[in-house]
């Protein structure tokens, strides 16, 4: 019997820096466990990628109103999202200009003014400090505004870069992502639902899970009724004459479908930008299988009114996926999923679903028919997550071999990663 043998550019000793554990990635191949795994990688990622390059951290719809507040934490980095009295989203870090203090509480809340609850400095929603108790005649006031937190609102998702030097090339892929989106108009929607879950795993883990579909038809049963397996990359030569068969009908579907899509100007082609690019997204409309209508158990629409400008039953799902957001833009809902990391095992996914801002639970939309397919899928991806964590700690974990056919956008993502760490100077 043949012996396995680990290449030397994979093998991980305890005292590897983050440098050799990134010049240790083997092309196509997964990661060398540390970098799941670490707590010093867990800082460089919190510092590289969440700190330094743009995420996503909401909708629109979390501050529908002048005076809403939407609180969150990223790593150790305590934000504030508002819309002020003239209607504009702002970010500010939650963080006092006296001693330090936080502001408001994480989650949402509607407020007249930011008033630290330490000493009572008060903030306009545009973050002008306005009051400042016995501090002095001579207190010069407009030198201890909150600090700004740079904001893009890309169609109704929300990406901030906590950096006060942020990557300049997201005014290009903004342009770009709006073009998919504006037609949905997520400025006219409503949270239905929001949950979180917590995944026993990496971060890295989780995106990577979301990156692909290899895994779809054995763990997702319900959501597999929803897409066709083809989309997401099959091996020709390993396909079965029913499968083959399918792939061809797809095709002419897809052919009649992308003429309708194009007749009313709604993009559909793949957009990819990952390796060599400081923002990584990727976007395209697919066809909805089954009933055609929306991710729910039975491909119908969930809800009656449609979102924005989208009047057809069957103008499929647009994907987006970007540095930490993966969403399903769909007719009559969209589904907006955010990641961010706990500690080196864990992971928060926040999920929010949203429905135009005039549907009524009960009336318009069912709730469990609306969330039923994601709150399984999340669950279940959740298990495969915790199981591979698991074994990436191993003594006997060895970085495999992505499938060129079903994960070239895990190995887009990976890449992207050790790209941006070694641009960062975690490989000098």
């Amino acid at each position: 019997m043949q012996q396995m043998v680990t290449p030397l550019s994979a093998v991980e000793f305890a005292g590897d820096t983050i440098r050799d554990l990134l010049r240790a990635r083997l092309p196509n191949h997964a990661l060398p466990a540390g970098l799941y795994t670490r707590n010093d990688v867990l800082d460089a990622d919190l510092d590289v990628i969440f700190h330094r390059n743009w995420i996503a951290v909401a909708v629109e719809a979390d501050v529908p109103e002048p005076g809403d507040v939407y609180a969150l934490t990223i790593g150790r980095s305590p934000i504030v999202i508002v819309r002020d009295d003239d209607g504009e989203v702002r970010a500010f870090h939650n963080v006092c200009s006296h001693r330090g203090a936080k502001l408001v509480d994480d989650g949402r809340s509607i407020v007249g003014k930011l008033v630290c609850p330490y000493h009572q400095w008060t903030y306009e929603l545009t973050g002008e400090l306005i009051r400042a108790p016995h501090m002095g005649q001579d207190f010069a006031k407009q030198l201890y505004h909150l600090k700004t937190v740079a904001l893009r609102n890309v169609s109704g998702v929300i990406f901030v870069c906590l950096s006060d030097d942020p990557p300049q090339d997201m005014d290009e892929k903004a342009a770009l992502i709006a073009e998919r989106l504006d037609e949905f108009r997520l400025a006219d929607t409503k949270i239905a639902h929001e949950r979180d879950i917590v995944e026993n795993g990496n971060w890295k883990l989780t995106m990577e899970n979301n990156r692909e579909c290899y895994h779809c038809a054995s763990n997702h049963p319900e959501l597999s009724m929803a897409f066709y397996a083809s989309d997401f990359g099959f091996d020709p030569a390993d396909q079965s004459e029913e499968e083959a068969a399918e792939t061809e009908a797809l095709d002419v579907v897809y052919a009649d479908r992308i003429a309708e899509w194009d007749s009313c100007g709604m993009l559909h082609d793949a957009l990819n930008f990952a390796s060599g690019h400081e923002t990584h997204f990727r976007t395209q409309r697919l066809i909805i299988g089954g009933n055609g209508e929306s991710q729910t158990p039975d491909q119908r629409a969930a809800s009656r009114i449609p979102l924005g400008i989208t009047e057809g039953r069957k103008n499929g799902d647009v994907h987006l996926w970007s540095n930490n957001l993966w969403a399903h833009f769909m007719g009559d809902h969209a589904v907006v999923f955010f990641c961010v990391p706990l500690t080196p095992d864990t992971t928060l996914v926040r999920t929010k679903w949203l429905v135009h801002k005039d549907a009524v639970e009960g009336v318009d939309y069912d709730l469990e028919h609306l969330t039923h397919i994601w709150i399984t899928t999340n669950q279940e991806d959740a298990d495969l997550v915790e199981r591979t964590h698991k074994g990436v700690q191993s003594a006997g974990y060895r970085p495999g071999p992505y499938s060129t056919f079903n994960e070239t956008t895990v190995n887009d993502f990976v890449t992207w990663y050790v790209e941006r760490m070694v641009a960062a100077g975690h490989a000098d």
